[in-house]
């Protein structure tokens, strides 16, 4: 597996042709606890930049974006119960939703942990 980053706070975890999807620790601290998640419906196409989940803290709500072009296989049932998981793993068990990629190729214009760390510094 192969962690990336984006410059907008989402973290993909990849697999293969899968992606995880959430996001990152820093997204979540600046939004706080979350008390709603919604994502797109399996079988949805999405583009790269495109939103593939709303989430709603007690500050803001904000859009989350698909790094790269894929198809959602997946979302997080979970967070429907328990929206705080986004906040308190947010790169683990707070994982939003899940995608097929359609061009992996997309992932050369990510970050890696150390390019993202420098960039939230």
């Amino acid at each position: 597996m192969t962690l990336y980053f984006t410059s907008e706070h989402e973290w993909l975890r990849v697999d293969g042709d899968t992606a995880v999807v959430g996001i990152t620790q820093h997204a979540a601290d600046e939004l706080g606890e979350l008390v709603f998640v919604e994502t797109k419906s399996a079988g949805t196409q999405v583009k790269a930049g495109e939103a593939v989940a709303v989430v709603e803290s007690v500050k803001a709500a904000s859009d989350i974006y698909a790094p790269v072009d894929g198809e959602i296989v997946e979302g997080n049932a979970a967070l429907a119960d328990d929206p705080s998981t986004v906040s308190s793993d947010p790169q683990g068990a707070g994982w939003i939703v899940k995608f097929r990629l359609s061009n992996p190729a997309q992932l050369e214009g990510l970050m890696d942990a150390a390019a993202y760390a420098a960039f939230v510094g």
